[in-house]
């Protein structure tokens, strides 16, 4: 985000109050200041699944945070160092929204590759796509579809004012659950296992074969002797119980 040279000093004179005065309304000024950096760095973020206000709101505390922290005896531009602490910010609170239950990377990318395809699909056929359709402009498969949005039951955020597929009307936040390879997968892991405690034996067992050992619905199916169709259902309400207890 380039500043012409009148608009850097005049950054710098707002700085300068701030650090000498330490008043409420130099401070005010600075931010006001900032805000457009803020803004900037968030709509970097703008095609994940979030909406743009809540990433504006997430960087503007950042920006208060780099404020209240600066230490300009470091020698470090202030736009430099705000700017590091609102990406920072930005990274841990999609880290904190993001996979309750581990789904492989493919389906993660697929699933927020499908969030997309729904609503252009949609938009134009004039109506929700199906799960053929929708693996068609995925050039995938379908099988590979309904585990993408199988794998979205572990989702916390979505576009929730995208179509669900093979609906009319419901929107996908509707239908399913609410990346990140940030955070720690042992800790991630054993939180969980003790969760998975509240599921019954089988069900415990399908959570178990399908994000632990990357077996498909249909695999898992084969394995227990009943339908990818029951399957599915058992993992969707498995996911809803682990969610529930999470909160």
């Amino acid at each position: 985000m380039a500043l012409d040279p009148a608009r850097r000093a005049e950054l710098r004179t707002l700085l300068d109050d701030w650090v000498a005065t330490r008043s409420p309304k130099a401070k005010e000024r600075l931010v006001e200041g900032h805000l457009p950096l803020a803004r900037h760095l968030a709509r970097r973020f703008a095609d994940r699944g979030q909406p743009m206000d809540d990433l504006v709101q997430v960087a503007s505390i950042a920006l208060l945070k780099a404020i209240d922290r600066y230490d300009d005896e470091r020698g470090v531009e202030f736009s430099t160092y705000a700017a590091h602490t609102i990406l920072g910010e930005l990274k841990r609170h999609f880290r904190d929204t993001g996979w309750a239950v581990r789904a492989p990377r493919r389906l993660q990318e697929l699933y927020l590759e499908l969030t997309t395809l729904t609503a252009e699909v949609g938009h134009r056929l004039g109506r929700s796509p199906t799960i053929a359709e929708l693996a068609s402009a995925a050039d995938v498969t379908e099988e590979q579809v309904l585990e993408a949005l199988e794998a979205g039951q572990a989702y916390r955020f979505t576009s929730i004012d995208a179509p669900a597929p093979g609906t009319e009307g419901a929107t996908i936040s509707s239908t399913l659950g609410e990346n990140d390879p940030g955070m720690e997968m042992a800790r991630q892991r054993a939180e969980l296992e003790e969760l998975l405690d509240i599921l019954p034996d089988r069900e415990r067992r399908i959570v178990i074969l399908r994000f632990w050992q990357d077996k498909t619905q249909s695999e898992i199916a084969d394995e227990l002797g009943i339908s990818q169709m029951h399957v599915s259902r058992l993992l969707a309400r498995s996911l809803a119980q682990l969610r529930d207890a999470s909160s």
